[in-house]
């Protein structure tokens, strides 16, 4: 039987997922990849989820690839077949149509620091340190650090840091604006998943469509991404989120987006 590398807990409209293999520093072993790309699909599958926070057990978030892997299989094949198997497990958390709050604990060192980048929001602990890694092995940066550093904190400051195998700080990754904002360490989880309740009780499908959307932008022309602004609205002007946070706009009340989006509120009148 398989040992538990990735850990699930709901919190009422939350699935927490918790790297949980702190002997190895949470590395991103083949078992923790599968088990992470199942974790994703459970949310990806269940309604009831609004929000993701993903976070790690111990003094390490992740540690990126596992050395001892990376020795035995590192022939050109090998590589080849871990990077497909992206596809089950890091573009999924990519695409998720609902909010991801990361909570980073720790180092978050390599493929570990790109696993962070790919949530929408991260929440630090003050001990939290992003950290290159990859030159120090030889190694091209991966798990989608050459994507999203640049874009996030400009490309002259990307090939710094990378090339000069740096480390920020929780500090300097918020002044960047990396991470949301930095917290004792103590009080990670509890603010992380704050953070994913907040998120939770908003429209969450309709973020997730702008999350969609955002991310093309670097590469689409702005005649094109006003086509997709255009298209997206109407996509989410039919959603019922749109019509309970009109409809509270207009009562003057707090909007009850989770409720709107429950599976029995969906179905349309018939006309």
């Amino acid at each position: 039987m398989t040992e538990k590398k990735v850990t699930l807990i709901r919190e009422e409209s939350v699935l927490v997922i918790r790297l949980s293999n702190p002997q190895n520093r949470n590395s991103l072993t083949m078992d923790l990849r599968e088990q992470l790309g199942a974790a994703v699909a459970l949310a990806e599958r269940e309604r009831e989820v609004r929000a993701v926070f993903l976070t790690g057990d111990g003094p390490t978030f992740c540690s990126g690839g596992d050395l001892n892997m990376l020795k035995d299989a590192c022939d050109p094949w090998p590589v080849h077949r871990r990077f497909r198997g992206l596809s089950r497990w890091l573009f999924p958390l990519l695409w998720l149509d609902k909010p991801v709050v990361v909570g980073v604990n720790g180092q978050a060192v390599g493929g570990g620091m790109g696993l962070a980048l790919s949530g929408d929001v991260l929440i630090a602990g003050e001990s939290a340190k992003f950290v290159a890694g990859f030159f120090r092995l030889g190694a091209v940066p991966d798990i989608g650090i050459m994507y999203h550093l640049p874009r996030l904190i400009g490309m002259a400051r990307a090939k710094n840091f990378l090339f000069g195998g740096g480390s920020f700080s929780a500090k300097e990754a918020a002044d960047l604006g990396l991470v949301l904002r930095v917290v004792p360490d103590a009080q990670l989880y509890e603010e992380g998943l704050r953070e994913a309740k907040r998120l939770a009780q908003g429209p969450a499908e309709v973020m997730g469509l702008a999350k969609t959307l955002m991310a093309r932008s670097f590469e689409t022309s702005m005649t094109d991404m006003f086509a997709f602004e255009g298209l997206g609205q109407a996509l989410a002007m039919s959603n019922p989120e749109f019509r309970e946070g009109l409809a509270a706009a207009l009562e003057r009340r707090s909007a009850d987006f989770a409720g709107a989006a429950k599976p029995g509120s969906r179905e349309e009148k018939p006309r």
